[in-house]
């Protein structure tokens, strides 16, 4: 029973409704790996492991009573620290929630448990979701299993981490300007931004930020995301209809499909370590399953411009009230910029984001899916903020090295990172594959098909 946390969800799922492995036995291994890889990892920041237990047994008492198991019966997960636990603290990553123990679970959380998870703690975020690595001030930084010296990504990175690390083989994560798909992409994992509303997460109408699944394969996504997705009238973004369309992932047949291959998103720097990596190991992959891959990607003439507008705002919106000699710079940062908004920069950053989806949706007229980079960086040194430069251009704030991922976000498309390769000296490289509008099944398919193959080659 040693080798559970090597399992994926959907066999440990499978094994644990057959009765084959108890619940308990699956808690108890994920528990004692968690015990011996996160003090250097820091990836799980609040462990539940009493609770773990017991509610173990019970899943295990349910099952031996004969009750229908729901999808994830029995099977550990763990939830980032800004989705809210019943009775779990939840910190957001910020000294001001040091303390903060939620009476009630976020709707994704809720899913979860209601599908039958059982919840072994909370992963690491900055300060509020706030940027592509993860430390704060109330747990400090998660390292990249990988390489320790190295960032795991973020926001989701304690997620991305504590996968990687297989402390768990489910993990929720948010996403806005890559903050699923960074991650997933530096620690050589899978992290999907569904389509706004897909994933209910909130009352409020935003759509650059959305809640997600992350695993170690398409097919533990897809699982994942066949309980989290459906309808809820809380949410007036929430789609119709449940998500049972998700689970039994089929891969898509690939023979013919036309992939639209994108370099640079209209000119941005991208680490020459990064390339290599698509170029040599993504790309033959596509052809060799009989795609059609054209050098091709959309004008994102204006999306910085929408991203940043928009992002401001809702920084704004959501922690314009927060005491501000408690918040780290970067927080701080983007709620000035959006407290000093004006109605005319936000009708411009609207209408750049109206004709963005214009052109993204004639874009997808001649192409299925398109392939770009996740991030325009490798795992950089876990001690840097941000990085500064790449390949020779300098980066003059912490978002502008995320410009590969939250160009997208503005897009409105659903995107996954699906592990690619490693470079040189044996960091993980994602791909990012992006689908059309209200594409996500498809993408899944298409992603599932990739990495399947990846595998092979």
């Amino acid at each position: 029973m040693s080798s559970l946390h090597r399992l994926t969800a959907t066999e440990l799922a499978a094994r644990i409704r057959r009765r084959d492995v108890s619940s308990r036995e699956a808690v108890q291994d994920h528990l004692d790996r968690i015990e011996r890889v996160n003090p250097e990892i820091n990836a799980i920041v609040t462990l539940t492991a009493d609770h773990a237990l017991a509610d173990a047994d019970r899943a295990d008492r349910a099952l031996a009573h004969g009750v229908t198991p729901g999808p994830l019966h029995g099977v550990p997960v763990v939830y980032k620290d800004l989705h809210d636990t019943a009775g779990v603290r939840t910190t957001y990553g910020s000294t001001i929630y040091a303390g903060h123990v939620p009476t009630r679970d976020a709707r994704i959380v809720a899913r979860m448990k209601q599908a039958g998870a059982i919840t072994l703690g909370k992963t690491n975020t900055p300060e509020f979701g706030t940027g592509s690595h993860t430390y704060n001030a109330v747990f400090g930084v998660t390292r990249n299993p990988y390489a320790p010296d190295r960032s795991a990504g973020g926001s989701s990175g304690g997620s991305a981490a504590a996968l990687a690390a297989h402390m768990a083989p489910l993990a929720s994560g948010t996403d806005m300007g890559g903050s699923l798909r960074n991650p997933a992409s530096f620690c050589g994992v899978v992290g999907l931004r569904p389509s706004a509303g897909l994933v209910p997460a909130s009352g409020d109408w935003c759509t650059l930020a959305v809640d997600g699944p992350m695993a170690r394969t398409v097919e533990d996504v897809a699982l994942m995301l066949s309980v989290i997705a459906g309808h809820d009238p809380a949410s007036p973004l929430s789609w119709p209809g449940d998500g049972a369309r998700f689970r039994d992932l089929v891969p898509q047949p690939m023979k013919g499909l036309r992939v639209a291959w994108g370099k640079d998103l209209g000119g941005l720097p991208v680490d020459k370590r990064v390339t290599d990596v698509l170029d040599t190991a993504g790309r033959p992959v596509f052809e060799g399953l009989g795609c059609f891959v054209q050098d091709r990607e959309p004008d994102f003439t204006g999306a910085d411009e929408a991203f940043r507008t928009w992002r401001a705002w809702y920084y704004a919106q959501w922690f314009g009230e927060e005491d501000r000699a408690a918040l780290n710079p970067d927080t701080l940062w983007n709620i000035d910029a959006g407290l000093g908004l004006s109605g005319p920069e936000l009708a411009r950053a609207e209408r750049h984001r109206i004709r963005l989806y214009a052109e993204v949706s004639r874009f997808f007229d001649d192409f299925d899916v398109l392939a770009l980079p996740v991030a325009q960086v490798p795992p950089f040194p876990v001690e840097t903020r941000w990085p500064d430069e790449i390949e020779g251009v300098r980066q003059t704030g912490y978002l502008d090295w995320m410009r590969s991922a939250y160009y997208i976000s503005a897009t409105g498309l659903p995107a996954i990172s699906v592990p690619c390769g490693y470079t040189d000296n044996g960091l993980p490289v994602g791909i990012q594959l992006v689908g059309r509008p209200a594409g996500d099944l498809e993408l899944l398919r298409i992603a599932h098909a990739f990495q399947l193959a990846n595998a092979k080659s």
